[in-house]
């Protein structure tokens, strides 16, 4: 053993790397193996002994080379770090470690010979590439012993940690928020961040650990509350965690730290009981994006639900007793539900009076309920659901102006012809077959798309359907295109065949209502044999001539 530790840095090394060659030890055995040899550790690292007596909490982060490869004309270096439950891969080339040793000599008066020396010769050989994997993993490992309290920035960074782990990710955001913050928030641009990094704010709340684990100001937590408390514009989405094991849609997180939030998008798929303080957002939020995640409004308007089943919306009456009464969401504007499971509109709806804009669009909705209670909606997109029918839909749209309905399975309209403040209207891709009837009646309508729709092979199809609107037809945008002159033409053509045909029928069904009128026995019997009945009015006109110089006659 004083043989081992009065050699030079480098034998050391070589003598270490034999050693655990011969006894066939793993990666994972050299926790057990330093314990075992802590003498040996303490020496070159100057260590006490009471650092080894809880090697549990030094297990709780590990490090490997697990392999290597060939990069062009150098050797890269796959390292394997776990964190609790969370492992990733990092790939360095030897001069990256070079440099890494070289800035904690520097900073952290780390042992110039713990690094192994630099091979000129025969550098990608592969036994020297095997023997250089075992001698980096070993002063990977000899590092983070040394660093248990706080690792350095260098080293975390190093490893990755400010991606995948909770203090590094802390840190990097806290840093990078002291230089950014506020133009950030001047610019007032949305600031997109990950599911990782709220879980691991929210969890750093919940241990009691120092705001800044390095001792460095600039990543104190505090500069990640102040800009959360202030931030009015945040994106919840995920992005690309590398070779990382960690399912951000599996990790929790806490929104109740913003606390002037005006618009927020959580655009990733992930359990609604994972979002945890959106309710907290009432008081301040105007538009609320939610995709990929949900089945239900309820979750999301009304999270109390689950304890309160008899729930009343605030400033609601019920006659039934209600358990609790749910604040609105009272400066809500807009609601973006698009791209979620839900199957119905509940009368969770009832706790966002003001929304005026509603998307539902790419749900499972078959019918369209309780939107009755939003009395200031204004545009209405059910795009790409299950409709098949809308019966009676103004009892429930009320007075709105845009409505999409395109992507159903829609075959008849019976239910829109009394939307009568309805100005663009997107039928596209449905099943109707037919010239819709009476789409004209609607006054205000501007835009009106039917295409992809089984009626788009009518001949003729466009100026049958702007002739619906008469003298309407060159206000009308039929399927994103404006009106020509020469379909204005042809509608002018198609009015007036029709108004030549409502004639016709209106002079048939007049006719039709003159009564047939028996004339006299002495009148049948002047006209001799003719006994001809008289039904329409210039048949009766002559038989009434005929009559009257009959009678002049003496007959």
């Amino acid at each position: 053993m004083s043989q081992l530790l009065c050699s030079g840095p480098q034998q050391t090394w070589r003598l270490e790397a034999a050693r655990r060659q011969e006894a066939q030890e793993t990666p994972g055995d050299f926790y057990y193996v330093h314990i075992k040899h802590k003498k040996i550790l303490s020496h070159r690292l100057g260590l006490r002994m009471e650092s080894f007596r809880h090697p549990g909490r030094v297990c709780e982060k590990k490090v490997s080379v697990v392999g290597s490869e060939l990069v062009e004309n150098y050797t890269v270096y796959i390292i394997e770090v776990t964190d609790g439950q969370h492992t990733w891969r990092v790939k360095h080339r030897y001069s990256d470690f070079h440099d890494l040793h070289e800035k904690l000599k520097a900073e952290e008066k780390v042992d110039q010979g713990l690094l192994p020396p630099k091979k000129m010769l025969g550098k990608n050989s592969k036994s020297l590439v095997e023997l250089r994997q075992k001698e980096l993993e070993l002063y990977l490992q000899t590092l983070l012993l040394q660093f248990t309290e706080a690792m350095p920035t260098l080293l975390a960074k190093f490893l990755h940690f400010h991606f995948y782990e909770i203090d590094g990710i802390t840190a990097a955001l806290a840093e990078e928020l002291f230089y950014k913050g506020e133009k950030l928030l001047q610019d007032g641009k949305v600031f997109i961040v990950r599911p990782l990094q709220l879980h691991a704010v929210s969890q750093q709340l919940r241990f009691a650990k120092p705001t800044s684990c390095n001792g460095d100001a600039k990543t104190d937590l505090g500069h990640i509350l102040d800009f959360m408390c202030r931030l009015r514009y945040l994106k919840v989405t995920r992005l690309p965690v590398g070779t990382s094991n960690i399912h951000e849609s599996s990790l929790p997180f806490d929104l109740s730290l913003f606390k002037s939030l005006h618009h927020i998008e959580v655009n990733i798929s992930i359990c609604t009981a994972h979002i945890q303080g959106l309710s907290c957002l009432r008081p301040s939020l105007t538009t609320l994006s939610i995709h990929h995640s949900t089945e239900t409004m309820m979750s999301i308007l009304v999270p109390e639900a689950v304890e309160f089943s008899q729930w009343e919306a605030e400033g609601e009456l019920s006659n039934c007793p209600i358990t609790a009464v749910i604040p609105v969401w009272s400066t809500l504007t807009t609601l973006d539900m698009s791209h979620n499971s839900i199957s119905a509109i509940d009368r969770s709806v009832k706790v966002i009076p003001k929304v005026e804009f509603l998307d539902l669009s790419h749900n499972h909705l078959s019918s369209v309920e309780n939107l009755q209670h939003l009395y200031n909606l204004v545009h209405v997109d059910l795009s790409y659901n299950n409709l098949r029918v809308l019966e009676s839909a103004h009892t429930h749209l009320g007075n709105i102006k845009t409505l999409n309905l395109s992507g159903n399975q829609l075959d008849h309209l019976a239910g829109l012809t009394k939307l009568y403040s309805l100005v663009n209207l997107d039928l596209s891709h449905n099943q109707l077959a037919l010239v819709i009837p009476n789409i004209g009646s609607l006054p205000c309508l501007e835009k009106l798309n039917l295409s992809s729709n089984p009626m788009c092979i009518i001949p003729d199809y466009r100026t049958k359907v702007l002739a619906q609107f008469g003298d309407r037809a060159a206000e009308v945008c039929l399927d994103g295109q404006v009106t020509t002159e020469k379909e204005l033409d042809t509608v002018e053509v198609l009015k007036a065949i029709q108004k030549a045909r409502d004639v016709k029928e209106k002079r048939t069904s007049s006719i039709a209502k003159v009564r047939f009128v028996k004339p006299s026995r002495k009148w049948r019997r002047g006209l001799g044999a003719c006994t001809v009945p008289f039904y329409g009015a210039a048949q009766l006109k002559i038989g009434c001539r005929l009559h009257s110089k009959h009678a002049a006659l003496g007959f």
